[in-house]
């Protein structure tokens, strides 16, 4: 049996062709930058836990947490008498460029050039995800960093919030005065630790295909 194509099938198939690819070259991508991040949440892990030791400080690591109609996962969130400080971790090297309002920001390596999300962006979905949960804990408690691990180099102004691991304790010790008790303080960790989902293989495969449906919603063109 003979199959005429025309030039619309192969429109059709080379743009399904496209698109599995973007998809497979995706998750490709994001597997190899979770595992670089995951350098990067090694190192800042052990350095919280080295930094603020005792009971007016309580680090959790790889919180996954119910948002809209989807996860969202966190690197770090330090509670503490101090505020609460929710932490991204980047771990880059080679030079970055960005600022606080950009979309994306540049990593420049041997001239090669390749975007990433602004990261500052990234964590604001994360702090009012955490303001929602702590809706008795005033905004202003909740502080934003960025942490950028690794050998990345800054060539513009760092914005107000992003550190490098060797600043990180400084930043968070310029907040100094006590405003939670160390009840209320335990109480954050008893809302978070109820809400956060488990780590597991399935948590990394939901949120996974939560991105990976927002991935497609922005690819999509109506027919």
């Amino acid at each position: 049996m003979k199959i005429n194509w025309t030039s619309i099938d192969f429109i059709i198939i080379a743009v399904g062709a496209i698109f599995v690819f973007g998809i497979l070259g995706y998750i490709a991508g994001r597997r190899k930058t979770q595992w670089l991040e995951n350098v990067g949440e090694s190192a800042v892990r052990r350095f919280l836990l080295g930094a603020f030791p005792g009971t007016d400080f309580h680090l959790m690591n790889n919180i996954t947490l119910q948002f809209e109609d989807g996860t969202t996962q966190i690197d770090h969130i330090l509670v503490s008498r101090y505020g609460i400080f929710v932490i991204e971790t980047k771990h880059y090297k080679g030079w970055i460029f960005g600022d606080a309002n950009s979309r994306n920001w540049t990593q420049v390596i041997y001239g090669y050039r390749s975007k990433f999300m602004n990261p500052i962006h990234q964590n604001f979905k994360h702090i009012v995800t955490v303001q929602k949960l702590l809706d008795f804990v005033p905004k202003d408690y909740i502080h934003s960093i960025v942490v950028f691990t690794g050998e990345g180099e800054f060539r513009t102004k760092r914005p107000e919030g992003v550190v490098d691991l060797y600043s990180l304790a400084d930043y968070i010790s310029q907040y100094n005065e006590l405003i939670l008790t160390q009840n209320r303080m335990q109480f954050c960790v008893g809302r978070i630790e109820t809400a956060r989902k488990s780590i597991s293989k399935k948590t990394d495969v939901e949120h996974e295909e939560y991105l990976l449906r927002k991935h497609y919603n922005k690819l999509h063109i109506n027919d």
